[in-house]
């Protein structure tokens, strides 16, 4: 039996295909402030489902992302949201809630990616914010070692446990989205100490590749995969929408929790799911998970 804590599923991708509307480059944003208390009733159905921590839905919030649409003076406002949407939810549910820290510009580019001296300072900003309202910051689909650097040095010293979280590539889970070998990590990982460190927004197949390469960093390591066929081209262009993106119809909340299970075995002890695994995965992930006497902490 082992201690498991049980991440939530996709948050950005849930309310888009709740909301129903017409995908928009500002994603989840535009649903936040149009419907804010969907954010809460997503934040709920998880911890209901069995998750024990609610990431809050500002991975897409930075000032880059915002200017498009001439809002980024709303930073604050809406990070406000999304804090107080997870705290509500967890007022009624118990858990604790991770600070969510997207990419700067745009998922799985690491062409994009700033000098790490920039990108800390674009990130401590939003550690500011975020940093009394959350129990530990969950830095998300980093592509590459620079990507890594700059969000480890924006989130160095902020008081809280900060666990980053690297996307591979889909047919070759030992490398990062830019090529780079996943081992390379350790060096960043010895100079920032993370008190965990994770795999996500990848295809279950590649992550389960990758996790041994997590274990000789000495953390707790972890895995939350998407759902998605594959990261198309025409995602790969600014500004997309998630329109580029086709959900898998063969990961079903018992193929996902199989996946699951197996990174458990490796010697995972955070799980969840990133986007397209929803409520009913996370459900049946906690099923199995005490099925087994695990104990989701």
């Amino acid at each position: 039996m082992s201690d498991i804590i049980l991440l939530d599923g996709g948050i950005g991708q849930e309310l888009v295909k709740r909301a129903g509307d017409p995908a928009t480059p500002l994603w989840s944003t535009r649903v936040m402030m149009d419907q804010p208390d969907m954010v809460g009733e997503v934040h709920s159905d998880y911890f209901a489902a069995g998750a024990t921590v609610a990431t809050t839905n500002t991975y897409a919030l930075h000032r880059s992302r915002l200017e498009r649409a001439g809002l980024e003076d709303d930073l604050p406002a809406l990070i406000d949201i999304a804090v107080t949407q997870a705290e509500m939810a967890r007022s009624k549910h118990g858990g604790r809630i991770a600070g969510a820290l997207g990419p700067l510009y745009a998922s799985y580019r690491p062409d994009l990616t700033p000098d790490p001296d920039d990108a800390a300072l674009k990130f401590r900003e939003l550690v500011q914010l975020m940093t009394p309202h959350v129990d530990l910051f969950l830095i998300e689909t980093l592509s590459s070692l620079q990507e890594a650097e700059g969000a480890l040095r924006g989130t160095q010293d902020c008081g809280k446990p900060v666990w980053p979280a690297l996307t591979v590539q889909d047919d070759d889970g030992t490398r990062l989205r830019s090529g780079e070998p996943l081992a390379e990590i350790a060096p960043l990982i010895d100079r920032f100490r993370p008190e965990a460190v994770l795999l996500n927004c990848s295809r279950p197949e590649a992550i389960t590749q990758g996790l041994d390469h997590l274990k000789p960093l000495g953390r707790p390591f972890g895995a939350y995969a998407n759902g998605f066929t594959h990261i198309t081209q025409a995602f790969l262009q600014d500004a997309p929408t998630v329109d580029a993106l086709e959900q898998r119809q063969d990961l079903t909340p018992a193929a996902y929790a199989d996946f699951a299970m197996d990174w458990v075995e490796q010697g995972a002890t955070i799980v969840g799911g990133c986007c397209e695994v929803g409520p009913a995965h996370i459900a049946e992930l906690a099923r199995r998970l005490r099925a087994a006497d695990h104990r989701i902490v």
